[in-house]
């Protein structure tokens, strides 16, 4: 149950519109020297495909593997599904990319962690957006029953059809 009172007095979400389906360089990605310092800060050592699937995450939110390993091939030349999996997987340990999967969907990647955003997801073509949680602190919505769990997260996924998708379906009926 959300408390009606601090929602009205929090703002509205923010809608961080992010198209999925687009390959266009976001500002304010880092640089490669910045992503060698935040490899550095995490206490991983810096490599080519750890450098390159890093900088492919953040050129590419919410991509998914084939769409992350075309781009680090695409930067590398050569180099193998495993070796991308396993930097993920690394990467995502360490805090640096946070895996997302949207039931009926692959898994996806994304750059933003280590703050409390959902996401939304369009039915009809699956891009998906990020968006600032409503309430501001983990967690932000509470179990009926916690089972004698010490929750500390909860990960909301809204279900919608995005603004392409709406436009191209045309003036609902009705």
């Amino acid at each position: 149950m959300i408390d009606t009172a601090r929602s009205a007095a929090t703002p509205s979400r923010r809608v961080v519109l992010i198209d999925s389906r687009t390959r266009v360089r976001l500002p304010g990605v880092p640089s490669p020297l910045d992503v060698e310092r935040m490899l550095r800060a995490s206490d991983l050592r810096v490599t080519g495909p750890r450098v390159a699937v890093l900088t492919a995450v953040h050129d590419h939110p919410h991509a998914d593997t084939d769409t992350l390993i075309g781009t680090v091939r695409g930067r590398l030349g050569a180099v193998s599904h495993q070796a991308v999996y396993d930097v993920l997987r690394v990467l995502t340990e360490a805090g640096l990319v946070r895996r997302i999967q949207p039931p009926g969907s692959a898994a996806r990647y994304e750059a933003r962690v280590g703050d409390n955003h959902h996401h939304l997801v369009c039915r009809s073509c699956g891009a998906i957006a990020d968006v600032d949680c409503a309430v501001g602190e983990t967690p932000c919505l509470t179990a009926s029953d916690d089972a004698g769990y010490e929750i500390d997260e909860a990960e909301v996924v809204y279900w919608g059809r995005c603004p392409a998708c709406l436009a191209a379906a045309g003036p609902r009926m009705g």
